[in-house]
């Protein structure tokens, strides 16, 4: 059971990939869509509030894309949940049940667990999952790496 959301999950995987990536110039959407397998559209406003949020910066012009804000070892798994979790991607599910059971004994549980989940991928920084990448061959060299369209 993944207790983690997909937009998280991607977003932790976004940035992860932009580190390991972004030498010499910034990572294009177009190119991180493809080694994620997902349309560029889909990721783009995640990327944007990454940018908001201080841990991406947007390059802009014709070898433009995202490259890290800050260290890697100064970004956490969970500043990167955390940024992801504050866009509206919770909209189309409706509105959260109201009642004293959810107010006083549920909502308290869940955000005690909720807490303590986050406290361990504020554990792990964006140069360790990039490590353990590197170590593991995950990293795609297998895709191209520059984006030659005209």
């Amino acid at each position: 059971m993944m207790l983690l959301s997909r937009r998280s999950l991607l977003a932790i995987a976004a940035v992860v990939d932009v580190a390991l990536h972004a030498r010499p110039t910034p990572v294009a959407a177009k190119l991180l869509a493809a080694r994620h397998d997902l349309p560029p559209r889909h990721l783009e406003t995640l990327l944007q509030a990454l940018v908001r949020a201080g841990i991406l910066k947007g390059v802009r012009g014709p070898r433009g894309g995202y490259e890290l804000a800050r260290e890697r070892r100064r970004i956490t798994a969970g500043e990167i949940a955390r940024a992801a979790m504050l866009t509206d991607a919770d909209e189309a599910l409706g509105p959260l049940p109201t009642s004293l059971l959810v107010e006083n004994v549920i909502a308290p549980q869940v955000e005690q667990a909720s807490q303590a989940f986050l406290a361990v991928l504020d554990a792990v920084t964006v140069a360790e999952l990039c490590r353990q990448a590197e170590e593991a061959k995950a990293v795609d060299s297998g895709r191209a790496s520059h984006d030659f369209t005209i």
